[in-house]
Parts: C-alpha cells; structure tokens; sequence
C-alpha cells in the first residue's frame, strides 16, 4: 500500500511507447515528394514535444516557408496515416512498460498527457491490452496548448480527481517524462518530476527532474512513493526551453 503516491500521469512517446523513431520516418516521408528532409538530429533537437500540426508550424517557419493553413493540414493528414501504417506492423511498448503500468494502475489511478493524438495513443495501448488501466488519455487534441505549456497535465489530473475514489493532491502525483520541456510542463503543473532516459541521456534530463531512471523497466512504485513522501525540491533548476 502506497503511503504517499496517490496518482501518476505518464508522458506516452518516449516513456510507455518506443515510437519516436517512427514518427521521424513518417515526417520524413511526407516531405521527401517535397523536396524537403529532417534530420534525427533536427527532429530530437527541436520537434519532440509538439502535436503533428506543432510541427508543421515550427518545421514551415524554421525553414521560412509560406505554406498555408490547407498545405499544413494536409502534412499533418498525409503524417497521422504513415504514421498509423508504421505503428500497426509490431509492438511499440518499451520493455518493462507494461508491466510497470499494470502494478501501477493496481494501487493508484494513472493517466497520460501527451504530446501525440488521443486516437493514436489509444490504438498503441489497445493492441497492447493496456487501455483500460487508464483513467484519464489526455493527446494533443485535447487541449488548446501543447508542452511546455501544463495544458495536458492540467486537464489529466483534473480527470483522475473527478475519477478517484479519494481526493488526489498534486504534490502526492507523480508526472514521467522524457524531455525538458514535458518535464518543464509538468512543473508547471505543480507535479513531481520523474525523468527516464530513453530519448536523452540521464545528465541532460536530471537538472529538471527530482529522480531520473533508465526507463519504466527500473523504477519501482517504492520510489515514487519515497519521492512524494517528501517535500518537493523547488530550487531545482529550470531548464531551457526551446524558444
């Protein structure tokens, strides 16, 4: 029985599933006909984090641009259909994720807030027998401003605390995330700050996370419930946002 966890809101890509990768692939696919690429060293340095039409705005005006509203859209479109057909050929759940959420979702109530489509991320857990362990699946759609703004915490924690059989503090709730600006969301959200390292490396994530992790594989429900145990740590340093 936890002592002092009562809720965990999980960021999806990058921390539950392995699916960044692909969704490199679908963009640049949709831009090859185009004449135009994407680096992974461009997409993990400056477009992790947003929604597909996020993108597609920082993507046109990074490069300057003029596409209009209907050519964006139609990117955006052209993107969420490769993307489906890359993610429907195999498993896409990190090692160690399911599991991790089946023992979570035993004790407290869990959510996701998410930078990805509600409908994609509800396909991912579907095929992985994992959607039901939910409580609340807060995508992109969702919310009016994607991270590092706390629109999707906000709104998933707003849920678990309507859902739950006992009040839910945001201090006893556990955000995890994989990047700066996810983790900058969730501080903004008033949330604890749990980092796994499968995008970025544990130095580059740990100044704005209170614990770091290797991934869902190593952390125990133990620590998270030290961590909220204790007071949180607000002079931890902020971390750069992307501008």
């Amino acid at each position: 029985m936890m002592r002092a966890l009562q809720a965990i809101v999980f960021d999806f890509d990058g921390v539950i599933s392995d699916s960044e990768a692909l969704h490199l692939r679908a963009y640049q696919e949709v831009l090859a006909p185009r004449g135009l690429s994407l680096s992974p060293g461009e997409y993990y340095q400056e477009y992790i984090g947003y929604h597909d039409k996020g993108v597609v705005e920082r993507y046109a005006s990074n490069r300057q641009l003029r596409w209009d509203e209907a050519t964006m859209n139609q990117l955006v479109d052209e993107k969420s259909r490769r993307y489906e057909e890359l993610s429907g050929q195999g498993d896409m759940v990190f090692p160690g994720a399911a599991a991790f959420i089946r023992s979570a979702a035993a004790v407290v109530p869990i959510g996701i807030a998410s930078g990805a489509a509600s409908q994609e991320i509800e396909d991912i857990l579907g095929r992985a027998q994992l959607k039901h362990h939910f409580a609340a699946i807060v995508g992109a759609d969702r919310v009016e401003r994607s991270k590092p703004a706390p629109d999707a915490y906000l709104e998933a924690f707003a849920i678990l605390s309507a859902t739950a059989e006992a009040p839910i503090e945001r201090e006893r709730t556990v955000a995890i995330e994989d990047s700066f600006w996810g983790l900058e969301a969730a501080r903004a959200a008033g949330l604890r700050l749990v980092g796994v390292a499968n995008t970025y490396s544990a130095d580059s994530i740990e100044p704005a996370a209170e614990i770091v992790v290797s991934g869902l594989d190593s952390l125990t429900l133990s620590a998270l419930d030290g961590l909220c145990a204790e007071p949180m740590r607000t002079n931890r340093p902020v971390p750069r946002v992307r501008s």
